[in-house]
């Protein structure tokens, strides 16, 4: 069996036989969607020269040199260091999405006039909204874990009631209930607070486990050491226990806190001035459905990469004591 060390194929043929798997998705990917209008063939002869002809030979054609271009850059790649080999992979996959979203004819112009807007008034909603639940969340998930494992019965039923509840019934049914059914019973709620209020609710549900399973990894001996040390049960929880435990909690909150920013989209049905609410009214209004969304997605998309690499920092300033 081939090893795969440090991401590198020193022998040629192992990186010759590796390189020609690599590639083969994207000569199924050239074959599939390589349009049949002639467009493609003019591309083609342009760049290559030769007549490539039209319809079912330029896919076949097209499928040929894109196997034989494909398989040499992956070649090459497989010879690169891991790291290398990593950022360049992700940076192609990227320019090939956004080459995918090219395809579709897009209004660049009418991009650029709203996308001011979509940022300063809709990504800036998104972000304040996914910031105050989440903060929210971590207090109702806290809570729930603390009730969950107090050993007093009544706090146990609170605290699986909650989980069970707000686990099992769907985020966009809780944010009607909450936005559309409280005033049914006299309590009128705005969108934003409806859409925070169903947001936190959830994802505490979701992170009390992840705080649970976090805080019972720490080993029942330092709650001993700290009880001989003559410190209360609360300090031991927030001195001792917890700094430990967030170790633990931290990267799975960080994944819930990113789940969050693309299911805040759903707090548009409720009237919230979001990213989704601005890419829905906008691009319908002016016909411009899909160049609203596309762009809504890549805005989510940044935010999400920009979180990512936010998380990695928090992970590895808590990670500090497991290095060596």
């Amino acid at each position: 069996m081939m090893k795969l060390s440090k991401g590198t194929f020193r022998h040629g043929r192992e990186r010759g036989m590796f390189a020609g798997i690599l590639a083969l998705p994207v000569a199924i990917f050239v074959f599939a969607f390589a349009p049949q209008d002639g467009s493609f063939a003019l591309s083609l002869q342009n760049a290559l020269g030769p007549n490539l002809g039209t319809g079912y030979w330029v896919n076949v054609w097209a499928t040929v040199i894109a196997l034989l271009i494909a398989t040499l850059a992956a070649y090459v790649l497989l010879g690169a260091e891991r790291k290398a080999q990593s950022y360049i992979t992700w940076g192609g996959l990227a320019l090939l999405a956004l080459f995918l979203f090219n395809s579709f004819d897009l209004s660049y112009d009418y991009i650029m006039r709203k996308l001011p807007f979509l940022l300063w008034r809709g990504a800036v909603t998104t972000l304040y909204v996914s910031a105050i639940s989440i903060i929210l969340a971590f207090v109702f998930a806290l809570s729930g874990a603390i009730a969950k494992m107090s050993g007093i019965g009544i706090l146990e039923g609170v605290g699986g009631f909650y989980t069970s509840y707000f686990r099992g019934v769907p985020l966009l049914v809780q944010l009607f209930l909450i936005y559309m059914g409280l005033p049914q019973i006299g309590y009128i709620v705005q969108p934003l607070p409806a859409a925070i209020t169903a947001l936190s609710l959830v994802y505490g549900a979701y992170m009390t486990e992840i705080f649970r399973s976090g805080i019972e990894s720490i080993h029942p001996g330092q709650w001993e050491a700290a009880d001989a040390l003559g410190l209360t049960r609360m300090r031991t929880f927030r001195k001792v226990i917890l700094p430990q435990a967030l170790r633990v909690i931290i990267p799975p909150t960080g994944n819930q806190f990113i789940a969050m920013l693309k299911d805040s989209s759903l707090v548009s049905v409720v009237g919230v001035w979001d990213i989704m609410f601005i890419a829905r009214t906008t691009g319908r209004s002016d016909y411009k459905t899909l160049e609203m969304l596309i762009t809504a997605s890549i805005v989510y998309w940044i935010l999400s990469i920009i979180l990512e690499i936010i998380q990695r920092h928090i992970e590895n300033y808590y990670g500090k004591s497991q290095k060596r």
